[in-house]
């Protein structure tokens, strides 16, 4: 079997290569074999590479910015993601397609875990061109698997400058600087190692349709900051404060956590609490840059 990857040297697909690896045949693709925004680098490169299985990593994840420019944006989440979709449908490859729990946010009294019914409503520009994404990798053929997750953190994150929101509160906190959070948007921040286990599992069980994928349990990201500060050993000048007063460009969804439990009607153990995962992190961290 060949599984290729696009995005493989991001957080996510770099924990995903070596795990999927135990499935066949892994091609790691970046930017420079298949660009999602030129779409005409797509069909040739697919139809050379005559993948199996084909993992969708990449996106255009500029959350604030898609709000000034929304056709870059979509020009990769949803336009590239179609000759995407139906290139792997010319190839008769499955694709899997990772997507976010910004599809999510209109329902702003939300305080149960969405599941995979759940009517999403956008409140971003970035979530209304993700979500468009998913309909048309659905569309284009019922045996793709879109899978949902949240708040992705790795350690192929810790350096480089994409980071992730661990990466930057330790940065910030041993610079001595003062740290505003907010802390009245509840998700779920999730472990791309746990995260790619779990995308292992839904493929060696062929699975399809969505999927939700992420860490246990909720939290406001002024809570994961304290937890990250607390599990560090590290004494922060840390300020809760709401989404209002940080002013962010792009709104974001006030609730969303989603809920895992079609994941374990299909027999794959609900990934550990987010807590636990973060100590996990911290712990792989130290050991790579020890």
């Amino acid at each position: 079997m060949k599984i290729a990857v696009l995005g493989a040297a991001g957080q996510l697909g770099r924990d995903l290569c070596p795990r999927l690896a135990a499935l066949g045949e892994v091609v790691p693709l970046s930017r420079a074999e298949i660009d999602l925004a030129r779409p005409g680098t797509i069909a040739p490169a697919i139809a050379d590479l005559r993948p199996d299985i084909f993992v969708n990593c990449a996106a255009y994840n500029l959350v604030d910015k898609a709000e000034t420019e929304p056709e870059a944006a979509f020009a990769v989440n949803t336009w590239g993601v179609r000759e995407l979709a139906t290139a792997c449908r010319t190839a008769n490859a499955k694709l899997v397609h990772f997507s976010t729990d910004y599809v999510f946010g209109l329902d702003a009294a939300r305080t149960a875990p969405l599941n995979e019914d759940a009517s999403p409503g956008p409140v971003s520009v970035y979530g209304l061109s993700k979500l468009t994404g998913e309909f048309v990798v659905r569309a284009a053929a019922p045996g793709n698997l879109v899978i949902r997750t949240c708040g992705l953190y790795g350690v192929w994150g810790s350096g480089g400058k994409g980071g992730n929101f661990v990466e930057t509160m330790l940065r910030i906190a041993k610079q001595g600087k003062p740290l505003r959070v907010v802390n009245d948007q509840y998700c779920t921040p999730s472990y791309t190692a746990d995260v790619a286990d779990a995308t292992v599992q839904l493929l060696e069980r062929n699975a399809t349709g969505l999927f939700h994928v992420t860490n246990s349990g909720a939290c406001t990201w002024y809570q994961l900051a304290a937890e990250i500060f607390r599990q560090s050993g590290l004494h922060a000048d840390l300020t809760p404060i709401t989404s209002a007063e940080f002013g962010a460009r792009a709104q974001r969804p006030p609730y969303s956590e989603l809920s895992t439990a079609k994941l374990t009607a299909h027999g794959i153990p609900t990934p550990r609490p987010w807590s636990e995962a973060l100590a996990a992190y911290l712990n792989e961290r130290q050991a790579r840059n020890s």
